[in-house]
């Protein structure tokens, strides 16, 4: 075949850009030359990669199918170049990824300028939302989960504990009592998060116990459940990560610590099955996994 992974490249920053002359800039040429390198491609995969208008640039059916091909060749050959010259770290490239927004908030976003200050060829789209969303079907690289990963063909990779608790203000605590035992939470009001109302503990004799609890305020926001608990609604279940501060000040409280809670949830690197690990996916991976170190671990 007649083109070249400089070719490949272009095609991919027009998918993304949705612009021919803006993403041949990119690579020094003239909206001409990049016209004939894509048509050139097209050419020689027999199949029309593009629908061009005078306002939009857009993928045809034949176009979205060779994209992931594209991706693929293009990061199968990355990575091969860093295997061979020893591990460079030197990329290039788009980075898309996705996580939970207080998550990202407060332990991707502070971390971005410095990644990118390391990478300066490199870009990266910080995707933020409560939704679980398919990576696949949206073209993420990453995603960063936190929680217990329900069984898929996607690839996973352990980065942190996320430990959970059980926790009130002593506001709360000072009005209704301090629980003894699991069973006293069902005399108290439990904030819930989603539609989750039975709670799974693991005993100190390694039993496993379930308790059902209500409560008068649920939530989908686990920013909203926590400051739910900070106003003294009543116990909430939190991840010590989320909550440390207001430990450490005292304005909230661990409770009933012996018991762990059930499944063990942890902070998960998510990404599509392919053999190929992208350079700038395991680089991007790798620095966040030492910037987690810093999280509160499980007792």
């Amino acid at each position: 075949m007649d083109w070249d992974f400089l070719s490949l490249r272009l095609f991919l920053r027009v998918a993304a850009l949705r612009a021919i002359g803006k993403a041949g800039q990119e690579f020094g040429f003239s909206p001409a030359t990049a016209t004939q390198r894509l048509q050139a491609l097209e050419a020689s995969l027999g199949v029309s990669l593009l629908n061009r208008t005078t306002r939009s640039v857009t993928l045809t059916l034949d176009g979205e199918r060779f994209l992931t091909h594209a991706k693929g060749i293009i990061d199968a050959v990355e990575e091969a170049r860093l295997d061979i010259s020893g591990g460079e770290t030197r990329i290039k490239g788009l980075l898309r990824v996705t996580a939970s927004s207080t998550f990202g908030h407060r332990y991707i976003a502070p971390h971005i300028a410095e990644f990118m200050a390391d990478h300066p060829e490199a870009e990266v789209q910080l995707h933020l939302s409560d939704n679980v969303v398919d990576i696949v079907e949206q073209g993420f690289d990453l995603a960063i989960r936190v929680g217990a990963l329900a069984p898929s063909s996607l690839r996973a990779r352990k980065l942190a504990e996320s430990p959970r608790a059980l926790i009130a203000s002593p506001r709360y605590l000072a009005r209704h009592g301090m629980p003894a035992s699991l069973d006293d939470l069902k005399k108290h009001n439990c904030i819930l998060q989603g539609s989750g109302q039975n709670w799974l503990f693991q005993l100190p004799d390694q039993r496993q116990k379930k308790i059902a609890v209500s409560g008068s305020f649920q939530s989908n926001s686990g920013e909203a459940v926590a400051i739910a608990a900070l106003d003294g609604l009543g116990i909430a279940m939190k991840s010590l990560w989320d909550v440390q501060d207001h430990l450490e000040s005292g304005r909230l409280t661990i409770l009933l610590p012996e018991h762990r809670i059930l499944p063990d949830w942890d902070v998960w690197a998510v990404r599509p099955a392919s053999p190929v690990l992208p350079a700038r996916t395991k680089l991007f991976t790798g620095f966040l996994e030492q910037k987690f170190k810093t999280l509160p671990a499980r007792p």
